[in-house]
C-alpha cells in the first residue's frame, strides 16, 4: 500500500504565504478579543473549524516547548452546547482533547433547558439543532460571557457571508444584519451595553480548503468520522442520512452500508455524511479541490428547509 502523499507532493506549487497571512490575522483577532472583553469564551464543539480555532488560540496565548507541545492555559474557558443528539465520537474526542490540554470546559446541556421548560419539543425525535440557541443564551447569562469566539466562516452559507468579524448581539441575544458595525482597516468597535454581547469569528475569511490545508500542515487531531469509514445510511432527498437511534429508517427505506466521511459535524438529526475514500487530511484536501457545493449545502438537512433558514436562526441568536 502506498504511503499517503504530503501536501508538498500533492500541490508542489502551493505557496503557504496565504495560510501564514490567514493565521496571523486570526491570531490578531483572538488577541484583540481577549484584550477588549472581560469574560470571553471560545466555542469548542470538537468539529474541524473549532479545532482549528483552538490551535490558533494555542499559538496566540501559549508558549511552544522544545517537544512541540504548547505550554500553559488559555485565558478563557471553552464552551460547548450539547444537544444530547451529538455524535458519540465527537463528544469522546471533545472530552479527550480538553483533558489533554488541561483546559476548562463549560457545557450547556439542552436537556437541562428541556427540564426547565425553556425548550419544548413537538416530538422526541425532533431535530434539536435550532433549539441550541436557547441553551447557548442561557449559558451566556449564567456565566456572564460578554464575547464568544467561534469558527464560523463566510464561505459556509450566504447568511454567514453577511456577518462581520465582530458580530453584535443585543440584550435578547439577537443579530440584526442591517445594523452591523463597519470594520475598516482592522479597526473594530467592541463597545457593548450591559446585557449585550459579541460573537467574534477569527477565521471568517478562511475557506473550507484553507481549513483543511491548515489541518494538514499543522497536523491537527480531529474526530475519526471526518475521515473514511463504513457507516449504515439511508438515501433520502439526495442526502445520505446516517442510521442512528434518533434518525431511524422510515417505511420503505433501504438501509445500506457506504464508505463515507463527514465534511461538517452537528446534531445527528440534521448532519449527513458524503461518500468518500479520503483517509487523511491530505486526501481531503485533494477531494475539496474538486467539490462545487459547500459543506453545509452538501450535508445539512436543516439548511434545506428554506433559503433563509440560517439567517432566521442567526437573528434569534444561533451560532
Amino acid at each position: 500500500m502506498n504511503a499517503p502523499l504530503s501536501i508538498e507532493q500533492l500541490l508542489p506549487e502551493l505557496d503557504h504565504t496565504h495560510l501564514d497571512w490567514l493565521e496571523e490575522e486570526a491570531i490578531f483577532i483572538l488577541r484583540e478579543t481577549a484584550a477588549a472583553f472581560e469574560r470571553p469564551a471560545l466555542l469548542f464543539s470538537g468539529g474541524k473549524d473549532s479545532c482549528v480555532v483552538l490551535r490558533l488560540a494555542e499559538k496566540a496565548f501559549k508558549t511552544k516547548g522544545a517537544d512541540g507541545q504548547y505550554k500553559g492555559r488559555l485565558p478563557f474557558p471553552l464552551l460547548h452546547v450539547d444537544t444530547g443528539h451529538n455524535f458519540p465520537e465527537v463528544i469522546e474526542f471533545r472530552d479527550q482533547r480538553v483533558a489533554e490540554m488541561g483546559e476548562r470546559l463549560v457545557v450547556g446541556h439542552l436537556e437541562d433547558s428541556i427540564k426547565r421548560g425553556t425548550v419544548r419539543l413537538s416530538h422526541p425525535l425532533e431535530s434539536r439543532n435550532g433549539h441550541q440557541t436557547v441553551a447557548l443564551l442561557e449559558a451566556i447569562e449564567e456565566h456572564r460571557f460578554d464575547v464568544l469566539m467561534g469558527g464560523a466562516r463566510r464561505d459556509e452559507e450566504k447568511a454567514r457571508a453577511k456577518e462581520r468579524i465582530f458580530s453584535h448581539r443585543d440584550s435578547f441575544g439577537q443579530w440584526q444584519p442591517k445594523e452591523q458595525r463597519p470594520e475598516l482597516w482592522t479597526l473594530f468597535n467592541t463597545r457593548i451595553k450591559p446585557g449585550e454581547h459579541m460573537r467574534a469569528f477569527p477565521i471568517s475569511n478562511w475557506t473550507e480548503l484553507d481549513v483543511w490545508l491548515y489541518i494538514a500542515r499543522e497536523n491537527i487531531p480531529l474526530p475519526s468520522l471526518y475521515y473514511r469509514h463504513d457507516r449504515q445510511v439511508i438515501r433520502r432527498k439526495g442526502l445520505l442520512v446516517p442510521v442512528t437511534e434518533v434518525t431511524p429508517p422510515e417505511a420503505g427505506e433501504q438501509i445500506e452500508t457506504a464508505e463515507v466521511r463527514f465534511r461538517t459535524v452537528g446534531d445527528m438529526t440534521c448532519t449527513c455524511p458524503v461518500e468518500s475514500p479520503a483517509a487523511n487530511a491530505v486526501d481531503v484536501v485533494a477531494e475539496t479541490l474538486r467539490v462545487t457545493v459547500s459543506e453545509r449545502g452538501a450535508t445539512r438537512m436543516d439548511d434545506r428547509t428554506s433559503d433563509a433558514s440560517m439567517e432566521r436562526r442567526k437573528k434569534e441568536g444561533y451560532f
